[in-house]
């Protein structure tokens, strides 16, 4: 059997664009001598559809578009396993299933009912969808096919010493000879090589073909890096997909021969082709076809530009240059030489006159008292407001620019360099926004400034400052976040790991009290298993978790 892993890049919502996606991979697969056609979870609808699934309208229009695609197959071609959403017909819990659909030769022939719903992370689905209860057996081509939807291969007792579920789908299922699983797994860095051993070792122990297809491309916070995959009953991997981009993928089982696995990709450079990935599917799925952002000369603005850039185009990325009495010569100049080494067009907008503006209307009631973070945010909330100004006046989305150890310990002023409609590196930590730009100068030459890779970093809003004037040093700071926020560790287990008791309380406390500012922030692209984001949901008013 010849199957097609359809590896598309489906847009939340939009289901007729979706189908024609769907349609017009099987016409191709069918050119190519498919027998088989097989879609992302909820390839249909896209992923994650969230409260849309709330509203039956939107769920009677996914139905005939399924029946729709089932009438494009009549007269031939391949089946398909198609991932959409279908009514529970039970009569009692959540009105929807999570399914993965058989269509052959015009008809839905099968539906198989997602079994295990997650609901750790990003992931909520027990809101919206009713479990299935049974396995579901297809006859096609001569095998006999096992369908499976995503979280279902991934509480098998070949893979997890712990289980996360109390069934176990494929336990005690009835043979078959090709495992195929609907997948829209979230990007996560260095998770691909956790998926192939998870496939490679089910299909060791079931000795069977095994057919993994997942969702590309970016969905709001969500990013998703396809990398769809055959593995064989030796346990090997006989076929993988391209990452970060549309595939159609021929596959032949039983596999002729295995797959010359490459290396994978350094972490810093699937980081990179995540976050191009994720701004440019967000600016395109929103509408948005040019940016806009704030240009410091800071490598966190440097980096964001160098990505849009390679997202959108330089002609579609616009930098503003807002200096202040307090901006180093430095810092213009490495803006601007960021700018020609990437190609983009800079404005440059004083802002001296209107911080004596502000002075001077508040003057009266600041009189006889120091400055300090008022005056220092009031400089970060002029220039949100020109950048917001250019953003409306010239229809381009504002990107922040803000590194994920700045979001965690609040060391960015909200309604200020905080302003935007993306946040493309508030999941990077700084030590790896470094390590990214190294990665990207490697690549194609020397887009970020030297200069900009060695001077201290500084947010330049009162002289001669520099962030750890009040931060611990960043290789410290980041260490102590990573322990906190993705190993779940308390401050005493972070202190027992070996970082000072000072260091560790005063970071907690910032982190708490920037709560408040997280929950106004734009949306963060996530690449680490734990991103602010949806999967994030600490309460602002709290004592406890972070306390020692």
């Amino acid at each position: 059997m010849r199957c097609a892993l359809l590896q598309i890049n489906s847009t939340v919502g939009d289901i007729r664009c979706n189908a024609e996606k769907i349609v017009q991979g099987a016409r191709t697969a069918a050119e190519a001598g498919a027998d088989l056609c097989v879609t992302p979870e909820l390839a249909l609808i896209g992923y994650p559809p969230r409260d849309m699934l709330l509203y039956p309208a939107f769920a009677a229009k996914a139905e005939q578009a399924l029946r729709d695609i089932a009438g494009a197959t009549a007269d031939g071609g391949p089946a398909i396993i198609l991932g959409t959403i279908g009514p529970n017909a039970s009569g009692s819990g959540k009105p929807l299933h999570n399914q993965a659909v058989f269509i052959r030769r015009g008809r839905i022939e099968a539906r198989y009912s997602k079994r295990l719903l997650p609901t750790y992370d990003v992931f909520d689905e027990a809101r919206y969808f009713e479990p299935g209860d049974s396995p579901c057996l297809i006859e096609h081509c001569g095998l006999r096919l096992a369908l499976t939807v995503c979280e279902d291969i991934w509480n098998d007792s070949a893979f997890l010493t712990v289980p996360s579920y109390a069934v176990e789908p494929l336990a005690g299922h009835p043979p078959f000879g090709l495992l195929v699983n609907l997948s829209a797994s979230p990007f996560t860095v260095g998770k691909q090589s956790l998926r192939e051993d998870m496939l490679t070792r089910l299909a060791r122990k079931y000795a069977a073909h095994a057919v993994y297809v997942n969702a590309v491309g970016g969905n709001d916070d969500l990013i998703f890096d396809g990398r769809s995959m055959l593995a064989a009953p030796a346990g090997a991997l006989a076929a993988r997909a391209q990452g970060f981009e549309e595939d159609l993928l021929l596959v032949d089982i039983p596999a002729p021969a295995p797959f010359p696995v490459m290396d994978e990709c350094a972490p810093e450079a699937e980081i990179l082709q995540a976050l191009v990935t994720g701004t440019r599917d967000y600016c395109r799925k929103t509408g948005q076809s040019s940016v806009v952002l704030g240009l410091s000369g800071g490598i966190d603005s440097s980096l964001t530009a160098a990505i849009a850039t390679q997202a959108l185009g330089p002609d579609k990325v616009l930098g503003l240059l807002m200096p202040s009495p307090y901006s180093s010569g430095h810092s213009l100049a490495d803006a601007l030489e960021l700018a020609r080494n990437i190609g983009i067009e800079t404005r440059t907008l004083n802002i001296e006159p209107v911080m004596r503006a502000y002075d001077a209307v508040l003057a009266e009631d600041f009189a006889g008292r120091a400055p300090d973070a008022a005056e220092e945010n009031l400089q970060a909330r002029i220039r949100g407001n020109l950048l917001m100004a250019f953003a409306n006046k010239f229809n381009k989305l504002l990107l922040t620019t803000g590194n994920k150890s700045e979001i965690s310990v609040g060391y960015c002023t909200i309604y200020g360099d905080m302003c935007g409609a993306l946040a493309v590196i508030g999941d990077v930590y700084k030590t790896d926004v470094f390590r990214l730009c190294r990665r990207l100068n490697a690549e194609r030459g020397p887009c970020i400034p030297e200069n900009v890779l060695l001077k201290p970093p500084s947010a330049e809003l009162r002289p001669n400052q520099t962030d750890q004037d009040s931060l611990p040093p960043y290789d410290v700071l980041d260490a102590v976040l990573r322990l906190m926020l993705e190993d779940r560790r308390s401050p005493e287990e972070v202190v027992a790991a070996g970082y000072a008791r000072e260091t560790v309380l005063k970071t907690a406390a910032l982190v708490q009290g920037a709560e408040f500012k997280r929950r106004q922030a734009a949306p963060v692209l996530k690449i680490t298993a734990q991103a602010f984001g949806v999967g994030w949901r600490m309460p602002v008013a709290c004592r406890g978790v972070w306390s020692a």
